[in-house]
């Protein structure tokens, strides 16, 4: 489902101080918000937190109360609130999805169990949803030891904030500030999203952020929602475990994490860039495929675009196959994993952050889609288009895509290179600066990485050990530069030549 195209305003990057959302208790509202919460064997907690819900200044007919019960034993049952049980899957991404897909309203507000909030909150929160459709808003969470206490934000939290001008500067990384304690979304963007991964149970928020971000969302952080967590949270308790467990998968999950992606060769579930490649012949189709899969960039991937549903069984001349071509690239890669075949192409790379479309019969250089990526990071770019050639029928170009860019233009009404330019800018660049070359002109794929990368370290320690040599010479020539003492014998002939020489070198 595609999000309903937003008319004003639009937002560049992810810097949401251009908007002026309307002042508490000085507007009217009309959006319905579902309050999810995840629940496992909490009653006592929710006892406390769902009375709060009810004495919010949002109005009480837009409000609905949604607990996800994730096995509890007895089953919760709480007064003013509809429960649903988790009977797919177990954990807390199984249970918000649960929740969310039994809300009714226009805004997905996520609420843990152990939250108190300020009667206000959910109004603040709300107001950025009936102002932009695109929105993600974070609340202004604290920590307390019991209820009543004013508390403190986490320090993650407050360095972020402090550094990014409370996200307005966090670029690309604002989704790592997503967590599920009291955030809310519009239930379309969330499912445009794809809604929330249930094989997680922990990290699904984070996860889901990332995802929401490619999908076009601005994120965030209001003052103003207050709220407050009885009791440390799991990562304050327990921080290194918890990287460690979620760490596991999360490299998978978030190209975007690059110090997780540190293993120079093997294969990841979402690449960090996707090269579409429309199928020509065998030999141009093959050395582009080839050269992309080539790269220092190692977690890309290719969609390769051609009518492949016309390769059937049937008897044929293998040699006169009218589609032989197409035949041979289907032999070519159909058990390459960063290889996939579509029949056109695809509407987004997401949830790849990049896309590079590329015509066949150009090559990449082995540095060109890491130059790329820093060139349109460098700021923020949302659409890099690459000059490959001009000729009689115009400019042959790449374009390098930002998937969050393109997929928030798509919020609006009105050519996308246009409102990707107005939101995150665009430039041209020289293809032959960064590397690209035609197919007969590239040199030719050659040699294992593995091995160059064991050639330099062998370099490196050769440099080392040449770089003691000379600070043992230099010292040695030091010594014997100084006067000699009368008796001292002549240094000899090689060496007083290269004390001479250097001597003269000044």
């Amino acid at each position: 489902m595609t999000p309903a195209r937003q008319s004003v305003p639009r937002v560049r990057h992810n810097d949401y101080g251009t908007l002026r959302p309307p002042a508490i208790g000085a507007w009217e509202p009309s959006l319905r918000v579902s309050v999810v919460i995840p629940a496992y064997d909490c009653a006592d907690a929710l006892e406390r937190t769902v009375p709060a819900l009810a004495r919010q200044t949002y109005p009480s007919e837009l409000v609905e109360i949604v607990i996800a019960d994730d096995g509890s034993r007895p089953p919760i049952e709480v007064a003013g609130a509809r429960v649903v049980r988790v009977t797919e899957g177990w954990g807390r991404g199984a249970a918000r999805q649960t929740g969310q897909l039994a809300a009714t309203g226009d805004v997905i507000h996520w609420l843990d169990a152990d939250m108190l909030l300020a009667e206000d909150h959910l109004e603040a929160h709300m107001r950025w949803h009936h102002l932009i459709g695109y929105a993600v808003v974070i609340g202004d969470t604290r920590f307390v030891d019991e209820p009543g206490e004013e508390g403190v934000q986490s320090e993650y939290t407050s360095k972020t904030l402090e550094s990014t001008r409370r996200l307005r500067d966090a670029g690309a990384s604002a989704y790592l500030s997503h967590t599920g304690a009291s955030t809310s979304v519009r239930a379309e963007l969330l499912r445009a999203a794809g809604g929330v991964d249930v094989s997680l149970n922990m990290a699904e928020d984070t996860e889901l952020g990332y995802r929401l971000a490619q999908t076009g969302a601005v994120f965030i952080p209001d003052a103003e929602a207050r709220a407050w967590h009885v009791g440390p949270s799991t990562v304050m308790l327990r921080e290194k475990e918890v990287h460690r467990h979620n760490w596991s998968y999360l490299g998978d999950l978030i190209p975007d994490l690059r110090w997780l992606r540190n293993h120079p060769r093997r294969h990841w579930l979402v690449p960090y860039l996707r090269v579409v490649v429309a199928a020509t012949t065998y030999e141009q189709t093959r050395a582009t495929v080839d050269s992309a899969l080539a790269g220092t960039l190692a977690d890309a991937a290719v969609t390769l675009v051609g009518p492949w549903g016309k390769l059937t069984g049937e008897r044929r001349s293998n040699l006169d196959d009218p589609l032989l071509d197409l035949r041979l690239l289907h032999h070519l890669y159909a058990h390459e994993p960063r290889v996939v075949f579509a029949e056109s192409v695809p509407a987004t790379a997401a949830p790849a952050p990049f896309q590079l479309s590329l015509p066949a019969g150009w090559v990449l250089g082995a540095d060109t889609l890491a130059k790329l990526v820093g060139h349109a990071d460098r700021d923020l770019l949302g659409l890099v288009c690459v000059a490959l050639a001009e000729g009689a029928e115009g400019v042959v170009a790449a374009r390098f895509e930002r998937t969050a860019a393109f997929a928030r233009a798509a919020l609006f009404e009105g050519n996308a290179d246009d409102l990707v330019d107005e939101m995150f800018g665009t430039e041209w660049i020289s293809g032959s600066e960064y590397g690209f070359a035609t197919a007969e002109d590239a040199e030719p794929l050659a040699g294992d990485p593995a091995k160059w990368r064991g050639v330099a370290t062998q370099r490196l320690d050769e440099v080392k050990e040449l770089r003691a040599e000379v600070s043992r010479l230099t010292a040695e020539v030091e010594r014997l530069t100084t006067e000699p003492p009368p008796d001292a014998d002549e240094p000899p002939g090689a060496l007083r030549s290269f004390i001479r020489h250097l001597r003269s070198a000044g």
